[in-house]
């Protein structure tokens, strides 16, 4: 009998295979890096077809590190960076044009297009998001005008869209010989054309952005079997059970299924989602309203979330761009070597800002130098702006919830980081928790999955998994946090209006 589900998550920076016991413990894990194609300032890309030779690759070195083959694997999950848009031709099995990644904001002219009329709020009470070029929508409109041929092949029938979960699917499960062309709710909720309330592409603007509606995937459950892996795969036959975005995988594996729970994933940029049950609640506080998950036929959970473009990409851009450190962990060493900031407030608003502000006119800025402050004292400004950053979403699901957060459950890479992780905790005023297994993205995903299949029984059963590893209790005095938390708002107004029409 199969012992297993593995999870395929397939991130922002790299791709992983990950395999899961029926205790939700990491059995293995295979993990390939892929290239960060930045062609322009504001622009960023991927390599789809890097993309899923990794995938390919990372779960045979997932089976072959745990010693197993398909027949131990009861199911597989898909978890993914859920704007990030691909274009393929359907008969060749070639993108059009490389991925464009979440982070990208060369589609904010489209942005201002489709705002003319109504703002840029003009389709958020349908699809719970403001315009902005976070989402693939605008994507999918910036190739169909810059690439050649493609708005003609895509009137025709012949492109496909997806986000990345899409594409691994269409690939796993046969590509050009009968690939299944499938996304969950959850990625559907990220592209500016999903109903909140109907679960279904809505026609009418899908019409205004110029978008064929044949080019985009069927709308699945987040917990189903939407077909087996081909012949070509070392998972041949194993059925592919379960789809969730990157961030609602992560609240999935927190095991934050009910109302008024909540976590925070710190990634590439960090994201809070808080659970709002079957009720679509509309924020009122610069939040997005999304979809938490829908298993199979049940009816679907709704969430709240903050996205923060710029949190872990900030220490890359630190180790990558100016050299300040060898590895990505080594800037908690620079931190710990100052007692605080020195008075500097770095914002990255790289590729403008999101929750709350909404900003897209802002750009980066380190604020507050003197001759005092020092390269330790700029690493520990940026761990900082992550707890800042984090704490001004809390208070807007805060507002917006009406009832404040009692502790926050973490996950994510950055969470390693004591130092930030303790100045978290001081910035919000409860308690920060982190679980056992810190992977869980991929664990959500492998829920997903295994629910579909009866590998777990039901959420109850994947509940029990959840256990504690850490929890960082704040410190800090209430006088001591606030004038901390002033400063940084002060440094964040400093960001505004920086790109005009001759500023790229």
């Amino acid at each position: 009998m199969a012992q297993y589900v593995i999870a395929i998550d397939q991130g922002t920076t790299s791709s992983r295979a990950i395999v899961f016991d029926k205790s939700g413990s990491i059995v293995s894990t295979g993990q390939l890096e892929h290239e960060q194609i930045f062609p322009k300032a504001g622009w960023v890309e991927h390599d789809p077809k890097e993309i899923w030779n990794n995938t390919r690759e990372v779960i045979g070195q997932a089976l072959s590190k745990a010693n197993i083959t398909r027949h131990d694997i009861a199911a597989i999950g898909i978890t993914n960076q859920r704007e990030t848009a691909v274009v393929w031709d359907k008969t060749t099995g070639e993108p059009v044009y490389n991925a464009i990644v979440w982070q990208d904001t060369r589609t904010q002219s489209i942005v201002d297009r489709l705002a003319k009329d109504g703002g840029v709020e003009r389709f958020k009470k349908t699809v719970g998001l403001p315009l902005a070029t976070y989402f693939s929508g605008t994507k999918i409109v910036w190739i169909l005008e810059n690439v050649e041929g493609a708005r003609e092949k895509a009137e025709a029938g012949d492109l496909l869209f997806g986000t990345t979960d899409s594409w691994v699917l269409w690939n796993l499960t046969g590509g050009t010989d009968g690939g299944v062309h499938v996304t969950d709710v959850t990625n559907a909720s990220r592209t500016l054309f999903m109903d909140l309330e109907t679960l279904q592409w809505d026609e009418e603007i899908l019409d205004i952005f110029g978008v064929p509606k044949s080019m985009l995937p069927e709308i699945k459950s987040s917990s189903e079997v939407y077909g087996t892996a081909s012949t070509h795969s070392l998972l041949r036959e194993v059925p592919i059970a379960g789809i969730l975005g990157d961030q609602q995988a992560a609240t999935f594996g927190q095991a934050a299924f009910e109302t008024g729970e909540a976590k925070n994933t710190y990634g590439t940029g960090n994201f809070i989602i808080f659970n709002t049950g079957e009720e679509i609640v509309h924020s009122e506080n610069g939040l997005l309203t999304t979809l938490g998950y829908k298993l199979g036929d049940a009816k679907p959970h709704y969430a709240l979330e903050g996205s923060i473009a710029v949190t872990g990409s900030l220490v890359q851009w630190l180790r990558d761009n100016l050299g300040m450190f060898a590895q990505a962990p080594d800037i908690e060493a620079l931190a710990k070597k100052v007692e605080d900031n020195g008075g500097a407030y770095f914002v990255p608003a790289f590729s403008g800002l999101f929750a709350p502000y909404w900003r897209p006119d802002a750009r980066g800025a380190l604020v507050g130098l003197t001759r005092y402050v020092n390269k330790n004292h700029i690493a520990r400004a940026a761990l900082e702006s992550t707890a800042y950053q984090t704490a001004e979403v809390i208070d807007a699901v805060n507002a917006d919830s009406g009832v404040p957060l009692t502790e926050l459950k973490v996950d994510g890479g950055m969470t390693a980081n004591d130092t930030l992780m303790q100045f978290q905790a001081d910035m919000l005023g409860v308690p920060v928790v982190r679980p056992v297994v810190a992977e869980t993205t991929a664990l959500g995903a492998a829920y997903a999955a295994g629910l579909a299949v009866g590998f777990w029984s039901d959420l109850a059963d994947c509940a029990k998994n959840w256990q504690e590893d850490k929890r960082w209790e704040p410190q800090m005095p209430s006088e001591q946090r606030d004038k901390l938390y002033r400063s940084w708002k002060k440094a964040v107004t400093k960001t505004f209006d920086w790109v005009d029409e001759d500023v790229d």
